[in-house]
């Protein structure tokens, strides 16, 4: 299915906010963190100054070096383009997921808050601005507990969340102590109690999060998250499937979503068992849990939570789940290591799909996804993951396995060393990548993950983004300990505008020239590209061309540069850094012509 635009079948009314990940909640990874600070700067030609270069970079000469490489005339001198500001009101435009064209679609199963994207011909040809006063975010980690108001000018969640010691308004920035509703004495006592059930700390995991939230009357919680350095999408867990592939978490958790858990024959709990990995936790809280305490505040019986509660815990035991532990109002499932131990009582009906990664708008099924076969009952099903950081380039199991068509051990290795070399590259060129000046990074077409892999810092973190309609990959990436998702660049991104200071786009315009508009998915890219934020875009040197002349129509400074091993590969590389611009700028102080990406 390309896109959702037409209104599917009502089900049961559902409310929900999930969010699901290797810890999965937006703000407590940052809980173990310290602090800096920083504030708007103004850094659009770093990238071109150090590109200058002599021991790094030569400037591009086709003529001598491209003789077998062909370039059509319509690329080698496209027309210049120049794209205006979209108006002022559309600064938070999320193309998917806007709320006139979600009224439209049944609210069963939170449908209407599922993607729907807008035809052709109501795209957007313009230029998302950045609100007046617009400021770079606070570096990480400072920027766990501080964002600017004008970035996010939202005060309606300090008034909703304001007993929950969650969210403040201080002068010109949000700050954010640390509080919950399931949490009011802090993030850390929440971990430190999960952390005694879980081992969080011990190397099996590294800890980072996978949150999203629909865009609701609660319209920033995601943007906030974004904003604060942390993972997070807009989605909802409702008629179909989530973007992640079987067995992609370490741990999911639900503080207070209020999904009907026992709505649907338990449907939502096997859609969260199907993302779970064998032997991984699920944490549930929140109602009805501790119903004995709560059942008058939430206005319900006795007898209604009790066997809310009751039902929740029989869907886990046909799930293969075993309760390790509840305490106040948190309780710990463990989603069992395979299904030699499972102790269901009633049969259950077992999810019989071709190909268990195709979930782009595909919709949720009332059944349980299988244990992947093993040999023993001490097997883990899927295959063990070594510990981190190790498990960082150690060999997936589904790579040994044989189970990534085209990818064994020995074309793994090479990739791994691929881009380690690349992304070395990148460092020397752009000393800035790897620091706190670029926390949240976006790789378009990531593969097996290898740009994340050798980027890995704990000052920022990669959003593995595999398209799909390339070879599904996606399981690798989460078994190397890193997050991602499955997209068609041909859509919008589930998320706001300004969220990434960096993006990198390997061989993504090549894939999609005879699918979509280039300009389309670069005007999608500076969208959710921050002010002031990189792009490196690796591709054949006929079709950076045509990229190139479109970027420069975008307020994008842009340097075309060799590949790593010379100029006589036909693959190029363009750096391009977004200028600084907000709302109400007068476009015509903005140096967006052509002729401001020639080589010197």
């Amino acid at each position: 299915m390309g896109s959702k635009n037409n209104p599917p079948r009502s089900r049961s009314s559902l409310s929900l906010i999930l969010v699901v990940g290797l810890c999965c909640f937006f703000y407590l990874l940052g809980a173990w963190q310290k602090s800096g600070f920083g504030k708007g700067d103004s850094i659009a030609m770093e990238i071109t100054k150090q590109a200058q270069c002599t021991d790094v970079v030569t400037d591009l000469d086709f003529k001598p070096h491209h003789n077998t490489v062909k370039i059509p005339k319509r690329l080698a001198d496209p027309k210049p383009v120049s794209f205006k500001p979209c108006d002022v009101k559309l600064k938070d435009y999320t193309p998917c997921q806007e709320q006139d064209r979600a009224m439209k679609f049944p609210r069963e199963n939170m449908i209407y808050r599922e993607r729907h994207c807008p035809p052709e011909n109501e795209k957007l040809r313009c230029l998302v601005p950045a609100p007046k006063g617009y400021m770079t975010p606070f570096p990480w980690p400072k920027s766990r507990d501080y964002v600017h108001y004008a970035n996010a000018p939202f005060k309606s969640l300090t008034v909703e969340k304001a007993g929950q010691n969650w969210v403040q308004f201080q002068g010109s920035v949000f700050k954010f102590p640390g509080g919950g509703t399931m949490f009011p004495q802090g993030a850390d006592a929440y971990i430190d109690e999960l952390a005694s059930v879980i081992p969080i700390k011990d190397g099996s995991r590294n800890v980072l999060t996978m949150s999203f939230a629909p865009r609701d009357n609660h319209e920033a919680q995601v943007q906030f998250a974004l904003e604060r350095g942390v993972p997070a999408i807009i989605a909802v867990l409702g008629s179909i499937l989530l973007p992640y592939p079987p067995r992609a978490f370490d741990m999911a958790q639900c503080s207070r979503c209020l999904i009907p858990w026992t709505a649907n024959e338990g449907t939502y709990l096997m859609e969260v068992d199907r993302v779970l990995r064998p032997g991984g936790y699920w944490v549930l809280s929140g109602p009805p849990i501790n119903w004995k305490t709560y059942y008058k505040t939430w206005n319900r019986t006795r007898a209604d939570l009790k066997a809310e509660q009751k039902r929740i815990e029989d869907i886990a035991e046909s799930l293969c789940w075993e309760k390790k532990y509840e305490k106040g109002d948190t309780a710990i499932f463990r989603k069992k290591i395979n299904d030699r131990s499972c102790d269901r009582s009633t049969p259950v009906n077992t999810c019989k799909r071709k190909d268990s990664d195709d979930v782009w708008y595909k919709e949720i099924e009332t059944c349980v996804t299988p244990f992947p076969k093993v040999s023993n009952e001490e097997e883990v099903a899927g295959g063990k993951l070594k510990k981190f950081p190790e498990r960082l380039f150690a060999l997936p199991p589904s790579v040994s396995k044989g189970l990534v068509s085209g990818v064994d051990a020995e074309t793994y290795q090479e990739d791994v060393k691929l881009w380690k070399k690349r992304v070395g590259r990148y460092k020397r060129i752009n000393s800035l990548i790897g620091s706190t000046r670029y926390r949240n990074v976006m790789d378009m077409n990531a593969g097996l993950g290898g740009f994340a892999a050798a980027l890995e810092s704990p000052k920022s973190w990669v959003m593995n983004v595999v398209p799909t309609i390339t070879k599904k990959t996606l399981s690798v990436v989460y078994e190397r300990g890193l997050i991602g998702i499955y997209h068609d660049w041909c859509e919008g991104f589930s998320t706001y505008p300004r969220t990434y200071d960096f993006i990198h786009a390997n061989g993504v315009f090549s894939m999609y020239q005879h699918s979509c508009k280039i300009e389309d998915i670069l005007l999608e890219m500076d969208r959710i590209l921050r002010p002031e934020g990189i792009v490196i875009i690796r591709d054949e040197v006929d079709v950076l061309n045509d990229v190139r002349k479109i970027a420069n129509g975008m307020r994008w400074d842009t340097k075309l540069m060799d590949h790593e091993d010379g100029p006589l590969v036909p693959e190029k590389i363009l750096y391009a850094v977004k200028q600084y611009w907000v709302a109400g700028d007068d476009a015509n102080n903005q140096s967006s012509s052509a002729d401001s990406s020639e080589e010197e």
